[in-house]
């Protein structure tokens, strides 16, 4: 692991010296430091939050874990400043390969068409994910991040949080207006408010090998089912930087996990799938599939995000994507809040958009575990018919499911305004806004998700112009296309993907979701749809 700092050490914080009943009071605690704890604190403290990020403890987590991370989130950590970071080390890819037996059925590209700043997805090991995060967290005086902080209890209160902590030297307690728990699916946090994680656990395991070599395989995502150097079972392959290869494969489900970590038994089995032996470990570990969630996502001031508040399989990297669409749905509304621009019912729209995200995942999940992992003969059958039928035909391909990937998230919400005009075709309310490349005044090259984040960290209305702009709120940021001052869309793929003609605007969330759109908007209509989208109607 190429890292110049996986160790952070202890430090005693003056929170711990108060005497007694006086215990700090803080507007926000974010307890864990994984991807979406870290994410979820760098977007708070952008937007002029102050956060206390506590971990229990010291390091960077070991192995590669999650590794594949969507176009949505690289997108979410450009406007956290390290998106480039990210796409710089990691591994780009958009095809994958689905085979049976030695036969290739098919291929798909998730991104086949150009104009896009982010690729479909990246390869890269979660230590430097976290890394990464972490020296972003570093540049930010507003985020106190302390590590071998154990949270051990809660007190809810009705305007707030206290949680007792515990550290090397001894426990404390401090306040919190809100508490967000992304502690991980064995959330201490959880157990605490007595909330229930229900769902199922499939008894098929998994082996993960991350194995260093040289080869010469394409950076494309290879699933097969019955393969000839793994009878019966499923495998996967995927490349990550620094010449490691992330290797699953399908284990009985009586299996011992214990003797199947062995390095001594997971070589043969690596060394079938790639025809020779040259290849070092480094990281083995096994799973089984989860697909669960807690019922509420919010209970009083505690909030839940990322695997603390839901788990899937693995594949269709839906897991760590998924949270870090939690963290990013959940930073704008808790500003909001916090600052009084909006009620604290615009909360509840946290739970509500991201538990139907999470049903949906464990659905997709659920489907591709049944058919890799059939639970009964009738199922067996059903995907050896499927199988057999994607040799000959495309409706057989389609019916496939090697890992359904994972796609932004759509949500039926209050907080969108239904479409009033005729459509053809762009982003309908709900939906993650599209990019596009377009053209800055000076000719200059950009894309829309880069003036998304230059418009500022609020609502934003994105106009195509038709001459003259509509009077609009204060406060409201602007990406204008065409006219005056606007920015060039030379190719039309901006228009073309918006469904935009002249005088049409989209208004977005501070998420970069599409609250309402307009052929002509009013300074009524935006009124209105802006006040629904923050939670006041």
């Amino acid at each position: 692991m190429a890292l110049t700092k996986t160790q952070f050490g202890y430090r005693r914080h003056p929170d711990q010296d108060r005497a007694g009943a006086d215990i700090a009071e803080h507007a926000v605690v974010v307890v864990g430091a994984g991807p979406i704890g870290l994410s979820l604190a760098i977007d708070l403290a952008q937007r002029g939050q102050s956060v206390v990020l506590l971990d229990d403890a010291d390091r960077i987590g070991e192995g590669s874990r999650a590794i594949c991370f969507s176009k949505r989130s690289l997108e979410f950590w450009d406007r956290l400043g390290i998106g480039q970071r990210m796409v710089d080390k990691g591994v780009v890819w958009s095809v994958g390969k689905i085979f049976h037996g030695e036969s290739q059925l098919y291929q798909f590209n998730l991104l086949p068409e150009e104009g896009h700043k982010r690729p479909a997805f990246i390869n890269l090991q979660q230590f430097y994910a976290e890394a990464y995060l972490v020296d972003r967290v570093e540049e930010l005086p507003a985020i106190d991040l302390r590590w071998r902080n154990k949270v051990t209890g809660l007190e809810p209160r009705n305007d707030g949080v206290v949680l007792t902590i515990q550290t090397p030297d001894s426990a404390y307690r401090l306040a919190a207006q809100y508490v967000v728990a992304c502690d991980g699916a064995r959330s201490s946090l959880r157990q605490m408010v007595g909330a229930e994680f229900a769902g199922q656990v499939f008894e098929d395991q998994f082996l993960i090998a991350d194995v260093k070599m040289t080869a010469a395989f394409p950076t494309e995502r290879w699933f097969w089912f019955d393969p000839p150097f793994h009878a019966g079972r499923s495998a996967l392959l995927h490349k990550q930087p620094d010449d490691i290869w992330r290797i699953d494969l399908q284990l009985n489900r009586f299996s011992d996990p214990a003797v199947e970590k062995l390095p001594e038994n997971v070589r043969p089995r690596i060394a079938r799938m790639l025809g020779h032996d040259k290849f070092e470990f480094e990281w083995i570990s096994l799973y089984k599939f989860q697909c669960r969630r807690m019922g509420k996502f919010i209970h009083g001031r505690v909030i839940f995000a990322g695997d603390a508040a839901h788990q899937v399989s693995p594949f269709g990297a839906r897991g760590a994507n998924s949270g870090l669409e939690d963290a990013e749905n959940l930073a704008w509304k808790l500003d909001r809040v916090l600052r009084g621009t909006s009620p604290e019912p615009l909360l509840d729209s946290y739970h509500i958009e991201r538990s139907a995200a999470a049903d949906e995942n464990i659905r997709e999940s659920t489907r591709s575990t049944d058919f890799m992992a059939p639970n009964s003969h009738q199922e067996a059958r059903l995907r050896k018919a499927v199988l057999s039928l994607a040799k000959e035909t495309e409706f057989g391909k389609r019916m496939v499911n090697g890992g359904r990937l994972s796609t932004p998230s759509i949500y039926e919400t209050p907080l969108s305004t239904a479409d009033g005009d005729s459509w053809d075709g762009g982003p309908r309310p709900g939906a993650s806004m599209p990019d596009a490349p377009v053209a800055g005044q000076g000719g200059e090259p950009i894309y829309l998700t880069d003036a998304f984040i230059a418009a500022g960290t609020g609502f934003t209305l994105l106009e195509f112009s038709n001459g003259a702009a509509a009077e609009r709120p204060d406060g409201l940021g602007t990406i204008r296309i065409g006219g005056q001052g606007g920015l060039s869309d030379a190719a039309g793929l901006a228009a073309r993907r918006y469904d935009a003609e002249p005088g049409t605007a989209y208004l977005l969330r501070p998420d970069g979701y599409v609250a309402a759109r307009f052929r002509h908007p009013t300074r009524a209509a935006l009124d209105a749809a802006l006040a629904r989208a923050a939670g006041h109607i």
